[in-house]
């Protein structure tokens, strides 16, 4: 959670003093985030690529391409942000040559395109989604489109830092789970749905590892990440610090849903190149004051609680 104002003596004025631009807001991230910056009583504004049909209490939408960086120029000029949350993106974990102009559009264009104009208004802070996939320093070859369109995100923000001085930061997110996560395709609402409807969830091997992280913990990295001026520049690994492999999140969803349905490891195949990725948690405990608060069977434990409530 974000340190009491003062703490450290580095972070942002009072959030409702505080005009925000959230783009990607009708995302599964985004619209926690949205949510919270409410709470904080923060100006919000936020992008979608369609207009809204319904109205969101607190929050004035916009609709804007983040790939036209004339529009995103415009956006910028008429929200004039102290803040602006980058989440718009295209996540895919999938291998198909096919999605590499759109990864690289969703991923790295938009990202070009919003510091480039953040260069006329040097007070405005940004902070990136970036992705734990990204490959570390002397890592192989990033394993998929999504991987190195963020990977080249990330180094055109530390450039943009160190040659623009842009006061940009980058949270390079593990899995994230949580109550409505809207891809019901994803491992946890996948398995979780399947299992109460009583079926028979496919699954793969079960042997890869993963770093799990509950959504409302990745949102007090954002606010944690805007308040702290120590924050400008760096790279930050968010994530819960500890492996789980697939099989043993699998089953701990079974335990907690119950029933006589079992998950079928093995039907599926396993994806080419992937690997285990657990954050390192160090930098964002130092600089940002940040640590995960949520453990996985709790939050397991309320994203069934959530789902079951909507069947």
């Amino acid at each position: 959670m974000p340190l009491p104002d003062g703490t450290d003596g580095s972070l942002r004025k009072d959030w409702r003093e505080t005009r925000v631009l959230v783009t990607g807001a009708g995302g599964f991230i985004g619209s926690h985030l949205l949510r919270r910056l409410r709470l904080l009583d923060a100006e919000v504004h936020a992008t979608s690529r369609r207009a809204r049909t319904r109205a969101t209490q607190g929050v004035t939408w916009h609709v804007s391409d983040l790939g036209d960086p004339d529009a995103v120029g415009e956006l910028l000029r008429r929200t004039r942000p102290d803040v602006v949350f980058h989440l718009a993106s295209e996540v895919t974990g999938s291998r198909d040559v096919r999605i590499v102009p759109a990864t690289l559009r969703a991923n790295l264009t938009s990202v070009v395109n919003l510091l480039t104009a953040v260069t006329e208004t040097p007070e405005t802070r940004v902070v990136l989604a970036g992705s734990l996939e990204e490959p570390r320093e002397g890592e192989p070859t990033p394993s998929s489109p999504y991987a190195v369109a963020k990977w080249a995100a990330s180094g055109y923000a530390r450039m943009f830092h160190r040659l623009y001085g842009v006061p940009v930061s980058t949270l390079r997110i593990a899995m994230v789970y949580g109550p409505g996560q809207p891809d019901t395709s994803k491992l946890v609402p996948y398995v979780t749905l399947a299992l109460l409807r009583g079926e028979e969830p496919a699954i793969g091997s079960g042997t890869r590892l993963l770093d799990w992280i509950h959504v409302d913990d990745v949102v007090d990295a954002f606010v944690c990440a805007a308040e702290r001026e120590r924050a400008a520049g760096g790279s930050f690994e968010i994530g819960s610090g500890v492996g789980t492999s697939i099989r043993e999140t699998v089953e701990m969803l079974h335990r907690i849903v119950g029933g006589a349905s079992l998950p079928r490891f093995g039907a599926l195949s396993d994806r080419p190149l992937d690997s285990a990725r657990i954050a390192d948690l160090q930098l964002a405990d130092e600089i940002l004051g940040w640590r995960p608060a949520t453990k996985l069977e709790q939050g397991l434990s309320q994203t069934v609680a959530w789902y079951s409530g909507r069947l």
